[in-house]
């Protein structure tokens, strides 16, 4: 037995807006019998275009029926716009929650109600096209598909997939492909949260302010412990131009301590872009 929420219960036990809108303005159709679960979702636009009826008939289990019923009454009152919004991560935190084995049933409702507004929008067919290359020949599940869902929901296994999809849920051929897929995703997905948490271009001023800090801070207390110091002298552009004190100046090591040390530093706190290089005297 499933660990389901009382609130998905209820759902399934009384499910709203159970049917089909006569003259519905948009209709979208998912699933399949074979695979069992299939979704059939239709609503009608208010004068105001806001979403004033909307109904779904179901094949499935009980997630699947809760999800449905859950996500026409988030989506009763809303323009299009913001119906198109809506995740199935929002359809199962309105349930209270999904087992991670039902998710798929969440991401079928937000499929159906996808379909069901390209339906109204261009009049295109009501039932779910496959576009892409199809990974899973067993559920018909694409390429495009499994990385949604991977990002969507921040997955990391096969397993996960399977959960959300359904995709290598069948005879298991296609598991290869899409753990080739998830690393493919989650570079992308790394690369941009390494590209977001990189800092913002510094002012003239903000830079110099970083580097006398960092000198403070992380480079002058080792130089002093040896009899030495460091001057900061200019900053041009990415040039740090810099000039040692006491037992540093003259040194023969200067210029290792200066990539070493003072340079090495300055990237590490600063920005990666930085060289330094003593004053010519």
């Amino acid at each position: 037995m499933w660990d389901y929420t009382d609130k998905v219960l209820d759902h399934f036990r009384n499910p709203r807006n159970v049917g089909i809108v006569p003259d519905a303005d948009g209709v979208g159709e998912v699933g399949s019998l074979a695979c069992g679960d299939a979704l059939k979702l239709t609503f009608k636009l208010g004068r105001d275009k806001r979403i004033t009826d909307v109904k779904f008939k179901t094949f499935g289990c009980a997630s699947a029926i809760a999800s449905s019923s859950a996500l026409t009454e988030i989506i009763k009152g809303m323009t299009l716009e913001e119906a198109g919004k809506v995740t199935n991560q929002d359809i199962a935190n309105y349930l209270g929650g999904l087992p991670e084995q039902k998710m798929h049933c969440s991401v079928m409702g937000r499929e159906a109600l996808e379909v069901a507004i390209a339906n109204y929008k261009t009049g295109t067919t009501a039932k779910k096209i496959l576009a892409g290359k199809v990974i899973c020949t067993c559920f018909g599940v694409t390429e495009e598909e499994i990385e949604r869902v991977v990002r969507d929901n921040n997955l990391t296994t096969v397993e996960q997939v399977t959960n959300y999809c359904k995709a290598g849920g069948g005879c298991g051929g296609c598991k290869d492909d899409i753990e080739q897929i998830i690393q493919r995703v989650r570079k992308e997905l790394d690369a941009k949260l390494a590209a977001a948490q990189k800092p913002a271009k510094l002012t003239v001023l903000q830079k110099v302010k970083l580097i006398e800090e960092t000198l403070d801070r992380e480079i002058r207390p080792m130089l002093k412990r040896d009899g030495g110091d460091v001057e900061l002298i200019d900053v041009s552009g990415n040039r740090v131009i810099v000039s040692f004190r006491g037992m540093c100046a003259g040194c023969q090591a200067a210029p290792i301590t200066m990539k070493d040390v003072v340079e090495a530093k300055l990237k590490e706190f600063v920005s990666a872009d930085l060289t330094v290089e003593e004053e010519k005297s």
